[in-house]
């Protein structure tokens, strides 16, 4: 090892090398702690798809929402692995569904990808990635029936 001398300009004190590499070896393993530690406090990081999908589910559920279904679609789709597909009676309640889940979620750490859809439309859409929440008003239900379309989906939760 070269012990090279270095003049600190703050002082008369002389530090070598070594000392300089030890300190900013220091604040590296500092630097990666304090990430270590930012990553493990984000809920996100320690929810599943599935954990994602049922508290979407929980949520509209108390936002009385109807018809709640939870699908795994991880044998027939390619995009996501749970579709959770509900109804609200009223342009007023679907809004409310759309905006307690998407808080609910965003308080766990756990932000859409994209969201979709107007609330005139009868359909919002808010996708998480593995987890796409549909929430529909019931004329709009009945007529893009998605149950049925993914009926080769295994129901994991249904809620009427």
């Amino acid at each position: 090892m070269n012990h090279t001398k270095i003049n600190m300009v703050s002082g008369n004190d002389t530090i070598n090398q070594n000392r300089i590499e030890s300190l900013i070896s220091s604040l590296d393993i500092l630097r990666l702690w304090y990430n270590f530690i930012r990553l493990l406090s984000m809920e996100a990081w320690l929810l599943e798809a599935l954990e994602v999908a049922r508290k979407a589910v929980e949520t509209a559920s108390e936002k009385q929402a109807s018809d709640i279904v939870l699908l795994d679609t991880r044998g027939v789709c390619s995009f996501a692995d749970y579709f959770v597909i509900c109804s609200g009676e009223s342009e007023r309640q679907v809004k409310t569904i759309y905006e307690e889940v998407e808080h609910a979620l965003k308080k766990a750490g756990v932000l859409p990808h994209h969201r979709e859809g107007k609330l005139s439309s009868g359909w919002l859409l808010l996708d998480f990635g593995d987890v796409i929440v549909h929430i529909f008003a019931p004329l709009e239900r009945e007529y893009y029936q998605l149950d049925e379309l993914w009926s080769e989906a295994t129901p994991v939760i249904t809620i009427q």
